[in-house]
């Protein structure tokens, strides 16, 4: 499995950006062949997706995040990012990230998570 750190995350006002990262480290195996994703958890609530992106780069978003929040990954650096503009106090939650390993559908990692709060 991919070992995953995410960093970013922090207080910002409604309107405002935040860029989270996603390190991926610990296997020998081309960060390439994972499909990364961001997901997010508010205190109560069930984990939700956020927005995810494949091994070939295709990407997929919520709803509610559709047009604000933009995925990219590096794969040279082993890294996934989520671009968050025009943030909402309910955007608030823990964010996730998560590895699929293409080859073997169902066989994920998560990373602990890194605290977003969108509030004046």
């Amino acid at each position: 499995q991919e070992r995953l750190v995410e960093s970013g995350g922090g207080l910002v006002q409604p309107g405002g950006s935040l860029r989270l990262s996603c390190a991926a480290s610990g296997t020998i195996i081309s960060f390439s062949l994972y499909h990364m994703g961001w997901y997010r958890q508010a205190p109560g609530r069930q984990r939700e997706l956020v927005a995810n992106i494949t091994n070939s780069g295709k990407t997929n978003y919520a709803d509610s995040v559709k047009g604000r929040f933009t995925i990219s990954r590096d794969n040279a650096k082993r890294v996934v990012y989520l671009q968050m503009d025009s943030l909402k106090p309910e955007d608030t939650a823990v964010y996730y990230c998560n590895a699929e390993f293409s080859l073997r559908p169902g066989s994920f990692s998560w990373g602990q998570g890194t605290q977003v709060t969108v509030s004046l």
